[in-house]
């Protein structure tokens, strides 16, 4: 795990913005994308996990009465904050705590092939086990991660735990869409 955070580290000593998510067509389509995948106008509360600079967060916030943003790499959480400062980011590398109880929406965008299939069965459990009516939205990069696990194969792991459905396939990226339970009010 070190060497992934080595290199997410690396990326973001020369940029806030090291995937050009800001002027990107594919990355702001992609957003658009996410954005149209869900199910409900309105959220509660949003909790995204690898949240980098908060350019997801810029499209999903506005829809929750409360976001927060989880992000290993702290330019990336400081880049967030100063994106979207309604909503709340904070540091943190998964194994960590989540406020999962009082997420409504939980939001995985292109992280799950940054941990171990150990990790991601953990938060698969852990989310199956705390975050009853919580809607899951995964997106997936289709293409070579450059990481050990390949977006489909980490979202197979995710998805034996947690019941996804795909919602969009564009043939690059793919957004899975799954409510934890009964569904939340």
């Amino acid at each position: 795990m070190s060497s992934v955070l080595d290199h997410l580290e690396t990326l973001y000593a020369r940029t806030d913005d090291p995937w050009d998510f800001a002027t990107s067509p594919y990355e702001q389509d992609k957003f658009k994308a996410t954005r149209a995948a869900l199910s409900r106008v309105r959220y509660r509360f949003g909790l995204e996990i690898g949240c980098g600079n908060g350019a997801l967060a810029r499209h999903l916030a506005p829809l929750c009465d409360r976001y927060t943003g989880i992000d290993a790499i702290a330019r990336a959480v400081e880049a967030a904050r100063r994106a979207v400062p309604d909503a709340h980011f904070q540091q943190g590398t998964y194994p960590c705590d989540l406020p999962l109880a009082d997420a409504d929406l939980m939001v995985l965008s292109e992280v799950l092939y940054f941990l171990t299939p150990a990790m991601i069965r953990q938060l698969a459990k852990e989310v199956l086990e705390t975050a009853q009516g919580v809607e899951v939205v995964c997106v997936t990069y289709l293409g070579d991660t450059a990481q050990a696990l390949q977006g489909l194969d980490t979202l197979a792991i995710f998805d034996k735990v947690v019941p996804l459905s795909p919602v969009v396939d564009t043939g690059r990226y793919r957004i899975d869409r799954g409510i934890v339970g009964p569904a939340a009010a």
